[in-house]
């Protein structure tokens, strides 16, 4: 579905954010273009990124934004927030602290995104095994109790990157789609039906937690 006459019928909004140097813009270059680079520099301000895919047969582009983990650029990207409807909140499983900033990071994120955003708790570097300070039971712990998708991902080796887009993109889908025919059936004069999502389920060797399928205010 490449090239200049593209058909989109959807663009979402999604952006990456936790502490600087944890892989959020590797995690970008693996997602929009299969690449990663040993010598890739910090992030300054926001940058985005754009990719199509094609989800239930219609054509959705993904506008990914890398946002600056520095302290310096928060009060620059807290307005780049707003409009999204996604959000992969990353951490390094290698460096405990930039777990113990998640709750900030998740804070300031539902402060200024849409009440509705569909969040990933990501713990990249999961190649770095030996090194591990953040055990996948803390994280997903807190996932569960945020209500957030987890999984863990390595942008070096390609693992469970185009998972975690995936993921955050059908169910931001999911969410369009019914608020469509909610629309829909309203306008045709009768009530909108109320059934609850359902979580995606990982293929092998893939794992995605989240302990609530609606998400709470």
């Amino acid at each position: 579905m490449a090239g200049g006459g593209e058909k989109v019928d959807y663009v979402f909004k999604v952006v990456l954010i936790g502490d600087s140097a944890v892989g959020k813009s590797q995690i970008l270059a693996r997602f929009a273009r299969n690449e990663f680079s040993l010598d890739s520099k910090a992030t300054i301000g926001v940058e985005f990124q754009t990719r199509t895919l094609v989800i239930e047969h219609k054509s959705v582009k993904a506008q990914i934004w890398d946002t600056a983990g520095q302290e310096r650029y928060r009060a620059v990207t807290s307005a780049y927030y707003r409009g999204a409807l996604g959000a992969l909140l990353v951490y390094d499983i290698t460096k405990r602290q930039s777990f113990d900033h998640i709750p900030r990071w998740l804070e300031e994120l539902r402060g200024h995104a849409d009440k509705n955003i569909v969040i990933m708790l990501v713990g990249n570097k999961s190649d770095l095994e030996d090194k591990r300070a953040v055990s996948t039971e803390d994280a997903k712990g807190f996932a569960e109790k945020e209500n957030l998708f987890f999984l863990e991902t390595s942008a070096l080796q390609a693992t469970n990157v185009e998972n975690s887009f995936q993921t955050v993109l059908t169910e931001i889908f999911k969410i369009h789609s019914k608020k469509n025919m909610a629309a829909d059936t309203k306008a045709n004069g009768s009530a909108p039906s109320l059934a609850g999502k359902k979580v995606l389920v990982p293929g092998p060797a893939q794992e995605i937690s989240k302990s609530k399928c609606c998400s709470s205010m």
